[in-house]
């Protein structure tokens, strides 16, 4: 299909559904206003909620759109809350592409015949997306394996051109829109298909998710710490490129499978409070975490019944944040969590969210007015990720732009505490993480840790012993020996008062 004809399909589900009331007239030049009126006149009479009409039209126009959509739906700080859940709905269900193209396309990357490669692959798909498709399968018995139960993930044929065009496409009408629409302009959109254009392609390459998965496993599998609490698969390398993953296949059920729930009698006080703690695992600790937690990309292994854990699957999109921005967010989460509203202003802005020269006390003001009503609630109800996703809100009004790092946290929070509290519904978020990211706080960025983080980063030696050195290494003393002394006497001097300097400003900028 053509981008021509492709333009002409999607303009032809636009007036399906009636779309055109979300296209403001009020910002275009004449002939828009008349292209516009044409428009709604060949619109059908759908009165259907408008969210409700956009995710049935996201869903006509197929699995690039609908992907676009469950990304839109993670952006509750640019949607309202109604479009916001509307979109949450959409499925990412695609019909599975043939089982020869899959062959095809396996060989081609893994350099062998499937016989060869695998002792048997099923031949119905495990599951079918938009992007990939996964097969069951079993590895040969020989010197290197032992027969291993694995999936492999296959990209779908010509994936690659279908996105491309269609993202192209996204592109457009978001400059157009941009142009013309104020709220167009307040949503940030050709930020929002950049950002979903990058996201989408890095779902393209599988190598990336291997390597992601192979770093998840080694932060938590292989760690007498954290084992515990998740389960990734291992990635087989030898099977591995940009269009295959092969990877160990994962026994357990879904987490919204209710019915294994109770059938194998999980502790779901236990796994809410597990969910928590691999979150502010992944994001204080590893500085790596799982961006995409929807119930369809988490399982519950429950091979000791007693000892539930999570299992990780489709590593592809992974998040990490600077030190200074983890930072940030934890003091910030803990003011706000306090009500310490004008502080969270302060922090704010020394973490540069919003400019230099805002008004902190006005600043504070929207801060207060949005966080108290959340703050109504018992604490077991209040939501870390909807509290950072107004605190956003109110940055932005005071000319924040929320980077794309922030926005994978805030979405992967609020992702994580839904899967808690559907566990749980008695979860105190609050009780579990506020230890938690104390203790982080105090361990990581107190004026001691700073310290110590400052001379380990200028490697200093302390001034008497490398004096001693110096002296133990030099013939008998003399005139150029005393004026080399002396020399190097002043610059320790110099580097005890850069030190110091350095303490005393790191421990005003703390208090």
């Amino acid at each position: 299909m053509t981008s021509v004809s492709r333009l002409f399909s999607i303009l032809r589900v636009i007036l399906r559904y009636n779309l055109t009331v979300l296209i403001p007239s009020a910002s275009l030049p004449w002939f828009g206003k008349l292209l516009l009126k044409l428009a709604s006149a060949l619109s059908s009479n759908d009165d259907r909620p408008i969210e409700v009409r956009t995710r049935l039209a996201l869903e006509e126009l197929g699995p690039i759109y609908i992907k676009f959509g469950q990304l839109l739906s993670t952006r509750r700080d640019l949607l309202t809350t109604a479009m916001a859940n509307e979109l949450t709905k959409l499925q990412d269900n695609v019909p599975p592409f043939s089982n020869e193209a899959a062959s095809q396309i396996i060989e081609a990357n893994i350099g062998k015949s499937i016989p060869e490669a695998f002792a048997s692959v099923e031949s119905e798909p495990l599951a079918s997306a938009s992007v990939a498709q996964v097969y069951r399968a079993k590895l040969h018995s020989n010197d290197a394996y032992s027969g291993e139960d694995v999936i492999i993930k296959v990209i779908r044929p010509g994936i690659e051109k279908t996105i491309a065009k269609d993202t192209r496409l996204m592109a457009r009408f978001a400059q157009l829109l941009n142009r013309y629409s104020a709220e167009a302009k307040r949503l940030h959109l050709p930020e929002v298909v950049a950002d979903y254009k990058n996201t989408i392609e890095a779902e393209l390459d599988l190598k990336q998710e291997a390597a992601n998965t192979s770093q998840l496993r080694r932060n938590f599998v292989e760690s007498e710490k954290h084992k515990h609490l998740l389960v990734v698969p291992k990635v087989y390398w030898d099977f591995c490129s940009e269009k295959v993953l092969v990877a160990e296949f994962m026994d357990g059920f879904p987490i919204s499978n209710e019915q294994s729930l109770k059938k194998n009698n999980v502790d779901r006080s236990l796994l809410a409070a597990r969910g928590v703690e691999i979150f502010f695992t992944q994001v204080f600790e590893h500085n790596f975490f799982h961006a995409d937690m929807h119930p369809g990309n988490i399982f519950i292994d429950v091979s000791e019944p007693s000892n539930p854990r999570y299992v990780a699957l489709d590593c592809a999109i992974m998040g990490s944040l600077s030190d200074q921005d983890r930072f940030n967010v934890a003091r910030i989460l803990l003011a706000a969590l306090n009500r310490e509203y004008d502080k969270v202003a302060s922090l704010c802005q020394q973490a540069e969210w919003v400019a230099p020269n805002t008004n902190l006390g006005a600043f504070a003001g929207v801060i207060r007015s949005v966080c108290e009503p959340i703050f109504s609630k018992p604490l077991s109800e209040i939501s870390f990720g909807l509290l950072l996703l107004y605190l956003f809100r109110a940055a932005r009004k005071f000319g924040m732009d929320v980077q794309p790092s922030l926005i994978l946290l805030q979405k992967t929070l609020i992702n994580i505490e839904g899967l808690g509290r559907d566990l749980y519904p008695k979860l105190d978020l609050w009780a579990t993480a506020q230890p938690y990211l104390q203790n982080w706080v105090t361990e990581n960025h107190s004026p001691a840790a700073i310290v110590k983080n400052i001379a380990q980063m200028i490697e200093i030696t302390p001034p008497n012993a490398l004096l001693d050195k110096f002296l133990n290494q030099t013939p008998a003393n003399n005139a150029a020996q005393q004026q080399q002394i002396e020399s190097l006497t002043s610059k320790l001097k110099q580097t005890r008062l850069i030190l110091a300097a350095l303490i005393l400003i790191t421990l005003w900028q703390w208090l």
